[in-house]
């Protein structure tokens, strides 16, 4: 009878990456591996997003200490922005959270969160709170704390410094602190004992550093005689590299951030200052036993692993087996704890790496639906000549004798359940808030990426010992270019169906062609497709029949939508009915080189809006930024937009366009506006209209971005309800060819605007103020300055988050702003 291939359920870090290639170890790195087996203490560093980690530390505890070493990021940072493509929100989070576990890989570390959503910048940690659920989030840290069982928490931000930094900074501090005693705490959340035991972890520091000081200079003046001081800047000769490289290619992984480091080679210092447990003279481990007698009955095991380390062989790994056979038996007879679990799965991947055992299940297509068989072929390769025998893969016997060099391999079917769940991220499983993610299996919690990871088991025997090896299903294929290439396997559902234009804007009362695509996961597919809209809303035809014949072919169904009369909101859903069974989900597949490809299920409907909007002016020209959906969105309403390359922006080509926008952070992210900004601005003063979004007053490629005095701060509105006062009222902007009242700025997301300039010319004419609770009130949100015969207009509203949630205020005040002069 054959195994179901089993669930992945470990915290753990192994050494093969799902979808991507895995790794294999060099002799040097074997080594470093078998002197971590003789290290028991673990680390746990703790803050709000992906990117707010010290990859210096966490490089040094794991590859210099040899610790367990861990980042808990309590949100996955899906309120940032994209600098590498167009996801946003829960998308953005799926690759970010792939960047922190694409970074670990390489620094050593093991990867958590916890079910936070990132929301957007918060101000404080109690605005932070009031959208957080914070005793999840707590519940949620106090469960990663006992299932890891930290013996050091470091904190990257300082509890007691609210409103200096992100409100999330200062919260995951606070929270951290409350935890270190919670974990301990038998009376606090004891739902979590059916999967964890109370822990208290030794110590509990603060990582502060320059940027805390505003400059390298001013921390330098710093009193740091109360702090522990670390020289991080070690260099490992094994390796060949420094901590500092490490840690560096570990920071570039936030690609989507735009975090690419340079490592800087020489002694390096961190510091840490104590918050619990008491400062210790020369190690954070000080006092706490990080040896094999930590555990019961270890102490045979280190004095075996001890001499396996003393006597290692670079030129023959395999020479340590019998030896770390010994200890692993050991170590599989400890009694249940944290420690066993943990080196039992780290010794097989020694004893795998010194027999350059290379084992391998790869399934011979990327996808299955449920209901349905796969065939898994399997290899197993002994390239030493330790006589491991292949007793069983999947259940199914084999009994083969792995003979030195000789490649053993055979094809297994395996039918997939019909009750086997699509993969797609566990958080985004079932719907959340506005602060927090819903997920209904609490020992998922923590987890950075789904348990359901199909895993193959390779049963081998050493000489009477038995040893089980898993390694994840895969699929693999030759790409001309790239050659041999790793893509994780994916259980799909049998059709996906999506509406592409996620917002569609009908600003009259013609209706509009809308397209359906749907995809097919499996061969021959019939079935019945429809859309579901209120009634006031009027869809022709009723319903549509799919009739698919190739697995995998995409085709496309029309159909008409007649909006209302009225002003009104609402979703469109396409459904397609299979067997008395609905889908009505669309598959989103995420492909970027630095991370493995991610398959998500999203809802496949789109927002439907009657708009009651005016334009002027039809032509416009957009320079793209950092990455928004403006142009798309833009479209909607009835302009022509045509996107201008850098090389592009010439007099001539820009004098054909009514106005022409800037994409989010332009100034920023495009070298060439260094000195096409002159262009621009003479298209301005003979009569054009400018609009530039939002940037960032950091890494400005020029500090000229407008023709007149402008200075931008960080000044910025996170309340998406705050009260919007029009301290212009008859300006043009705000009258034609839309009357905007208060009304407009009612259903805004995440925020108003960010990045407001504090100082501008006075030729400037702010036209809105608005302010987050407690603070003054802003009026940079908006500016526009008459330039010659037309208008430069700069903008810190987020419209690059309005406009593809459908905000009817949104598209009509920036209709206005693109209408001005006409």
């Amino acid at each position: 009878m054959r195994k179901l291939l089993s669930v992945f359920l470990l915290f753990i870090f192994i050494q093969f990456n799902f979808g991507q290639s895995p790794k294999k170890l060099s002799s040097s790195e074997i080594y470093e591996s078998i002197q971590k087996l003789n290290f028991l203490g673990s680390v746990l560093y703790v803050a709000a997003h992906p990117d707010d980690e010290n990859t210096h530390l966490i490089s040094y505890f794991s590859n210099e200490m040899h610790a367990q070493t861990a980042y808990v990021s309590l949100t996955r940072g899906d309120g940032g922005q994209n600098l590498i493509g167009p996801e946003l929100r829960e998308l953005l989070g799926v690759i970010r959270t792939q960047e922190l576990i694409q970074a670990r890989r390489i620094d050593g570390g093991i990867q958590f969160f916890t079910r936070a959503n990132d929301f957007g910048y918060s101000k404080t940690p109690d605005e932070t709170f009031a959208i957080w659920n914070k005793d999840e989030v707590l519940s949620d840290l106090v469960y990663v704390i006992r299932k890891f069982q930290p013996d050091v928490i470091i904190n990257r931000f300082d509890a007691r410094t609210p409103g200096t930094t992100h409100g999330h900074h200062t919260a995951s501090a606070i929270l951290s602190i409350e935890a270190f005693d919670l974990a301990a705490d038998k009376s606090q959340y004891p739902e979590q004992f059916a999967f964890v035991k109370p822990w208290q972890p030794k110590r509990l520091f603060f990582n502060p550093s320059w940027f805390f000081y505003g400059s390298q200079a001013a921390f330098d003046k710093v009193d740091k005689s109360q702090y522990f001081k670390m020289d991080i800047g070690s260099y490992y000769p094994t390796l060949g590299l420094s901590n500092s490289e490490i840690a560096a290619k570990s920071r570039s992984q936030h690609s989507s951030q735009g975090f690419g480091a340079t490592a800087v080679r020489g002694s390096s210092l961190e510091y840490l200052e104590s918050i619990k447990g008491g400062m210790p003279d020369s190690d954070v481990f000080e006092g706490i036993d990080t040896t094999w007698n930590r555990v019961e009955d270890g102490k045979a095991i280190g004095i075996i692993l001890s001499k396996v380390e003393k006597e290692y062989d670079f030129q023959n790994p395999s020479a340590s087996i019998p030896d770390l056979m010994k200890a692993y038996l050991l170590i599989q007879n400890l009694k249940e704890g944290q420690w066993k679990q943990i080196k039992l799965n780290e010794i097989k991947e020694v004893i795998v790496s010194c027999a350059g055992l290379y084992l391998e299940a790869v399934s011979t297509s990327e996808t299955a639906v449920p209901g349905t068989e796969i065939q898994v072929h399997i290899e197993a390769t002994n390239r030493s000549l330790i006589p491991f025998r292949l007793q069983t893969v999947m259940g199914t016997k084999i009994n083969q004798q792995l003979k030195f060099n000789q490649k053993f391999a055979v094809d297994l079917p395996y039918a997939i359940s019909k009750e086997t769940k699509p993969t797609s991220p566990y958080w985004l499983e079932e719907k959340g808030s506005l602060g927090m993610y819903q997920v209904s299996h609490p020992e998922f919690i923590g987890m950075a990426e789904n348990p359901h990871v199909f895993s193959v088991d390779f049963q081998l025997d050493l000489n009477g010992s038995s040893i089980s090896i898993s390694r994840p299903l895969v699929y693999k294929y030759n790409d001309p270019e790239k050659g041999e290439t790793y893509k994780p396997f994916f259980i799909v559902p049998l059709v996906s169906v999506n509406i592409e234009e996620k917002v569609l804007i009908f600003s009259d009362e013609k209706p509009k062609k809308v397209a359906v695509k749907v995809k097919s996961f499996s061969a021959d597919l019939k079935a019945n497709l429809h859309l579901d809209a209120p009634n006031n809303w009027k869809i022709e035809p009723k319903s549509k029949s799919v009739s698919i014949s190739t697995l995998g072919e995409v085709k496309t169904y029309w159909f008409d939508v007649y909006p209302p009369k009225t002003q009104s909101e609402t979703e469109l859903i396409p459904q397609i009915e299979i067997d008395k069974k609905i889908f009505d989900k669309h598959l989103v597949e995420i492909k970027y080189e630095h991370i493995p490809e991610q398959k998500v299920l999203v809802n496949g409907s789109a927002k439907i809006v009657k708009l009651d909007i005016q334009k002027k002016g039809d032509k416009i020209g957009y320079i793209v930024g950092a990455g928004d959906a403006l142009p798309e969105n833009l479209r909607q309403i009835g302009y022509q937009v045509e996107i201008i390359s850098p090389q592009e922006i010439t007099a001539v080509k820009l004098k054909g366009f009514d106005a022409v926008v800037l994409g989010v952070r332009a100034f920023n992210v495009v070298s060439e506006l260094s000195y096409k900004n002159k262009i621009l601005f003479d298209y301005v003063q003979q009569g054009g209209n400018m609009v530039v979004q939002y940037n960032t007053n950091h890494a400005l490629v020029t500090e000229d971005i407008s023709p007149f005095p402008l200075k931008l701060s960080r000044d910025r509105v996170t309340d998406e309800f705050s009260e919007v006062k029009l301290i212009h009222p008859h300006n043009s902007a705000l009258n034609y060819p839309n009357k905007i009242t208060e009304k407009d700025f009612e259903g805004w997301v995440q925020e108003r605007g960010l990045y407001f300039p504090d100082e501008w010319d006075s030729t400037f004419v702010p036209i809105l103020s608005m302010h987050d609770k407690g603070e003054k009130p802003l009026q940079g949100s908006v500016l526009i300055a008459p330039y010659g015969k037309g208008y430069y207009v700069y903008t810190g509203l987020s419209f690059f988050r309005q406009l593809p949630a459908g905000v009817p205020g949104a598209y009509r005040l920036l209709a206005n702003l693109l209408s001005l002069g006409k």
